[in-house]
């Protein structure tokens, strides 16, 4: 890939990072909720999702979902199942009163959520909409060269988009600890606006077509 062709592929992954969706919802809400620290490890999983995606759609998994409706249907409605769950989790967690009250005076959060788990959700999240490998295997092609490594192009192709997202992500999470004061006294509103958001995700995700 060309220097000027990779710029143009790093502002359609600056461009596609900055249009709002479910892995930046899920590391607004663990930034006010757990902290910047905790919040990485979800990037972490948001990115490695991502990852995984543009792989696929690489390898021709995309392709196939375009021509199968099966397998289509199978990961569109599981994709959609673990999002309503996500949604219906966030809606009913407690506030986090004091957790949120203590990081807004620069304390740890209470009862913080584990690496692994942030990192769990954050993978999951990534991989739960399968419209997202459908795009990846119709926005990649008009960067691919022919000829060149299939690997290399991978490697330049998810590295790039990683980076911008994961930059993204951590960004939006540090920004949300400007939101710590308001929601001691709001943090439950928080939870089921960000909860109904994912519940709204996963009913699109259900309700999408190829």
């Amino acid at each position: 890939m060309s220097f000027d062709l990779w710029l143009v592929y790093l502002l359609a992954s600056l461009a596609l990072s900055l249009t709002p969706g479910p892995n930046g919802l899920l590391c607004l809400n663990h930034g006010v909720r757990y902290g910047l620290g905790r919040t990485v490890f979800t990037a972490l999983g948001c990115i490695t999702g991502m990852a995984l995606l543009i792989g696929a759609s690489l390898a021709g998994l995309g392709a196939l979902m375009l021509t199968s409706e099966m397998l289509f249907s199978v990961v569109k409605w599981v994709g959609a199942a673990y999002l309503i769950w996500l949604g219906i989790r966030l809606w009913r967690a407690p506030a986090f009163t004091a957790g949120i009250q203590a990081a807004s005076e620069g304390g740890p959060a209470a009862r913080p959520i584990s690496r692994r788990r942030a990192f769990t959700q954050g993978l999951l999240v990534a991989l739960s909409n399968p419209k997202a490998l459908i795009f990846f295997s119709t926005f990649l092609p008009q960067f691919m060269q022919p000829g060149t490594s299939l690997l290399l192009q991978f490697a330049i192709f998810a590295g790039t988009y990683a980076a911008v997202e994961f930059a993204y992500e951590v960004v939006l999470a540090g920004a949300a600890g400007r939101l710590a004061p308001w929601l001691t006294r709001w943090g439950q509103v928080f939870n089921r606006v960000t909860g109904g958001a994912f519940i709204g995700v996963g009913a699109m995700v259900a309700a999408s077509q190829r």
